[in-house]
């Protein structure tokens, strides 16, 4: 082949390969509108009818979408939404405010974002309301354009709802529902949260005025179905432009589900975490090694991906500190071992590195007691020991209990990779009998 010829191709490829990676990554955007929805077929069409009843027929709602992280609450939601908007009359009234219980902690914060997401600064200017209930109402009425089938519909959408039960009297809530149940502008509620016993925290007020409606999001799919997902997600649509290259991508998408070890490495992860977002993560992660010069996902990057998914941040920390940091990790090791996991205290530990050193009779690692007490507490400030109780004014540093957060495996784990760990500290590590 010619260098022109050979240059034509490399450009075509390149071309393609960032087709595929602006379509995959918009895919794998976990609250993108543009991928599938797995499972959830019940769900999606039991929202879209609540909300419908609320942008066309001016039927006020409440509803709870409950699921576990990374179970498509948020997702589902966007995809409903996207359906909605594309009715002409739903897009040119429909009203969204959108809450998070993590960004509005208080009922004032939460106001100011109502107020804000619904433009009405200037019509609320510096009014002084008497209550938090007043203020929503005025809100909302000056939302109105005549009879209640006219008004503009307004879906509140609240994230990390069982936060929002913690504000004072639940004074938010009680309004949003109370709102939701009377005669007013048609409002409906939609509130997402990971805790099933959520309503077991409303105040009985706030519960009467709540429609118990819960939609409940629980990754019901078997393994078959989730080799199904995993190919769905990575082939390219019918309409990508190089039907060639296309092809190639899928069949070769179609190899990887069927291969034995790729299989294996999903059922992993499978059995680990159901959700799509974990999957998503792993395919982003072999995504970036696809180049011009490898156009194809291969085994290898999908096993490479998974080992970098599942790093053990915590390990990676214990490569990074001092000799003398990791004796007093092996030291709180044999203390764990010999009491059984019992807490300790830093004296336990020191006494225990003390004992190390005698019978190693090194002087390279004897230390003076407060260069050892500023380790530990250096290990304290990485979270890989905690106190077990919360340390009072007048209490001794020395003798504050503390547990290890480390496991023997991850410390072991940590030694082998340790670059030029001293080898007797090694010995010491895996030594079974502790030296007190």
């Amino acid at each position: 082949m010619s260098k022109r010829k050979l240059k034509e191709t490399s450009s075509a490829n390149g071309e393609c390969i960032s087709q595929v990676q602006r379509i995959l990554r918009e895919r794998f955007c976990h609250h993108c509108t543009t991928g599938k929805l797995f499972g959830i077929d019940q769900q999606y069409k039991h929202l879209l009818e609540l909300l419908k009843r609320t942008t066309l027929h001016g039927e006020s709602n409440s509803a709870l979408i409950i699921g576990p992280r990374g179970s498509g609450k948020t997702t589902l939601l966007n995809h409903v939404l996207k359906e909605l908007m594309e009715i002409k009359q739903i897009r040119e009234n429909l009203l969204k405010v959108h809450l998070n219980g993590l960004l509005q902690t208080n009922d004032k914060v939460a106001l100011k974002e109502i107020t804000r997401q619904l433009h009405l600064e200037n019509v609320v200017g510096d009014k002084v309301f008497g209550s938090f209930a007043e203020n929503l109402v005025f809100l909302l009425e000056a939302l109105r354009k005549g009879d209640r089938t006219s008004s503009c519909p307004v879906l509140f959408v609240l994230d990390e709802f069982d936060l929002f039960v913690h504000h004072k009297n639940q004074t938010l809530l009680y309004n949003l529902f109370d709102i939701s149940q009377s005669a007013q502008t048609p409002v409906t509620v939609i509130g997402l949260t990971c805790r099933q016993d959520v309503l077991e925290l409303l105040e009985k007020r706030v519960k009467s005025r709540f429609s118990h409606r819960q939609i409940y999001l629980m990754n019901s799919f078997d393994f078959k179905q989730y080799i199904k997902i995993f190919k769905e997600q990575l082939s390219l649509p019918a309409e990508f432009p190089d039907e060639a290259f296309a092809q190639k991508w899928n069949n070769n998408i179609q190899h990887l589900s069927e291969d034995k070890t790729v299989q294996d490495l999903l059922q992993n992860l499978f059995h680990h975490s159901k959700d799509i977002r974990s999957l998503h993560l792993l395919l982003m992660l072999a995504l970036r090694n696809v180049t011009v010069h490898h156009p194809l996902v291969a085994v290898a990057d999908l096993l490479e991906a998974s080992k970098q998914r599942s790093v053990d941040s915590q390990a990676n920390i214990v490569h990074g500190l001092s000799v003398l940091e990791t004796c007093l990790i092996i030291a709180m090791k044999h203390l764990n071992d010999v009491y059984e996991g019992e807490p300790f205290n830093f004296q336990m530990v020191y006494n225990e590195f003390q004992k190390f050193i005698q019978r190693k009779a090194h002087c390279m690692y004897n230390f003076e007691k407060p260069v050892v007490m500023k380790a530990f507490e250096h290990l304290l400030q990485l979270e890989l020991v905690k106190p077990v109780e919360r340390p009072t004014v007048r209490a001794q540093k020395e003798y504050l209990l503390m547990k290890l957060l480390l496991d023997n495996n991850q410390i072991m784990d940590a030694l082998q990779a340790y670059p030029n760990c001293p080898t007797d500290v090694k010995q010491w590590a895996t030594s079974s009998l502790s030296w007190l």
